[in-house]
C-alpha cells in the first residue's frame, strides 16, 4: 500500500498496471473486459482510492455537468413560492436523462462570477432583483437561456404575458364592472406595498409583470374604462402578508373596485381572503382575478379564474433549450380558466 496521498500513479504502481489501465478502468469501461475492470476498482476500492479528482478532470475539459439555475430572488423565498418551485421541478426533470446537475443561485446575490468558472452555463428564471446580475449575465461567452423575461441575444423561454393578462381582463370587463384596482407585481423600485402614482415603473421594457400591466391596460383601453395610477398598486412580493395589505387598502378605497386584477394568483387568493373577511360576496360585490393557475386556486372557494401557465413543462422546455445549444427562442401556450371569482 502506497503512503501519502494516492494518484493515479501510485496506484498504478502499486498493483503493477499502467496509468493507463487505472484511467480506462474508471473513464472508459469499454477497454478493459468487465472482469478485469471489476478485480481492478475492487483493489482500488480496498486502497481508499476511487478515481481520477473530477473537479480537476472537469478544469482541463472545461465541462462540469453543472447548470447554475438563477433565480430572480433569496433562495428562502424562492423555494416556499409554488410557481417557482412547479418551474424548478421541471428544469430538474429535464436535466435528469442527461446526470446533469442544478445548481441554485440566488438572484440578490452580487455577481455570477462567484461560480461562472464551475458551471456550464446558466439558466435564469425571472429578472434578478440584483439588476447587475443581468448586465453580467449579458456578456457572458457561456450558454445562458432566460425565462419569463428577455437580455438580448440569448434564447428564452416565455408565454406572451401581454396577451395572456388581456385576455383575462377582457373576460372579466365584458360583464360590465366600471371600478378596476390592479394589484400588481414589482411594478416599482420599493420595498413596501405602496400605490404607484407617479413612480418610475422598474425594468419597464423587461419585466413580465410591466407586460402584464400592458395587457390590462389595453383591455382597460378598448373597454373605455380609465384607470388612475393610484387604482394601481405595487407590491414588492407575491406573498400573502404584502398582497393582503394592498387588498386591504384598495378594498376599502371609494369607489369601492368592482374587480380586482391580480398579477399573481397568490395576490388573488389574499385578495379574496381580505374581501371576505371585509363581509363583501365574490363575484357578486367585488369580481377577482389572478395569473400563474397554481393548484390552491381549484381548492379554494370561491374557484378563482386565473390564467394557467405550466410551469414545470416550462421549466422542461428551459432545460432541453440549453442542453441542445438551439439559440432559437420559445413561446409557451398557456389557458384561461374560469373560475366562480368572476
Amino acid at each position: 500500500m502506497p503512503n501519502g496521498k494516492l494518484t493515479l500513479k501510485t496506484v498504478a504502481d502499486a498493483l503493477g498496471v499502467s496509468v493507463a489501465t487505472i484511467s480506462n478502468a474508471f473513464n472508459r469501461p469499454d477497454q478493459l473486459s468487465a472482469k478485469r475492470r471489476e478485480e481492478i476498482l475492487q483493489a482500488c476500492s480496498d486502497m481508499g482510492y476511487y478515481g481520477p479528482n473530477k473537479a480537476a478532470s472537469s478544469l482541463r475539459k472545461g465541462h462540469f455537468n453543472i447548470i447554475a439555475l438563477v433565480l430572480p430572488d433569496s433562495l428562502e423565498y424562492m423555494v416556499t413560492d409554488p410557481v417557482a418551485s412547479q418551474f424548478i421541478k421541471g428544469v430538474a426533470e429535464g436535466l435528469k436523462e442527461t446526470q446533469t446537475n442544478l445548481l441554485l443561485f440566488s438572484g440578490s446575490s452580487d455577481s455570477v462570477h462567484e461560480v461562472v468558472d464551475f458551471v456550464d452555463g446558466f439558466i435564469c428564471y425571472g429578472g434578478p432583483r440584483n439588476a447587475k446580475l443581468r448586465d453580467q449575465l449579458a456578456k457572458l461567452d457561456k450558454k445562458v437561456v432566460t425565462v419569463d423575461f428577455d437580455i438580448q441575444g440569448k434564447p428564452s423561454v416565455n408565454i406572451d404575458n401581454q396577451r395572456a393578462a388581456f385576455e383575462v381582463a377582457q373576460n372579466v370587463l365584458k360583464q360590465g364592472v366600471k371600478n378596476p384596482a390592479i394589484l400588481g407585481l414589482r411594478l416599482i423600485d420599493s420595498k413596501f406595498t405602496c400605490r404607484v402614482y407617479d413612480s418610475e415603473l422598474l425594468d419597464a421594457n423587461t419585466s413580465i409583470a410591466h407586460r402584464r400591466l400592458d395587457g390590462y391596460m389595453q383591455a382597460l383601453q378598448e373597454n373605455h374604462i380609465a384607470i388612475g395610477n393610484d387604482r394601481i398598486w405595487h407590491i414588492p412580493e407575491s406573498n400573502q402578508h404584502y398582497a393582503a395589505i394592498a387588498a386591504r387598502e384598495a378594498l376599502s378605497t371609494n369607489p369601492r373596485p368592482d374587480v380586482l386584477l391580480c398579477m399573481s394568483d397568490i395576490i388573488a387568493l389574499s385578495a379574496m381572503r381580505e374581501a371576505l373577511q371585509m363581509g363583501l360576496r365574490i363575484p357578486e360585490d367585488v369580481k377577482v382575478v389572478g395569473f400563474d393557475g397554481i393548484e390552491e386556486t381549484r381548492r379554494f372557494h370561491p374557484t378563482l379564474t386565473t390564467v394557467h401557465q405550466y410551469s414545470d413543462e416550462k421549466g422542461r422546455r428551459a432545460a432541453k433549450l440549453f442542453l441542445s445549444g438551439d439559440t432559437a427562442s420559445l413561446n409557451l401556450n398557456y389557458e384561461i380558466i374560469q373560475g366562480e371569482s368572476s
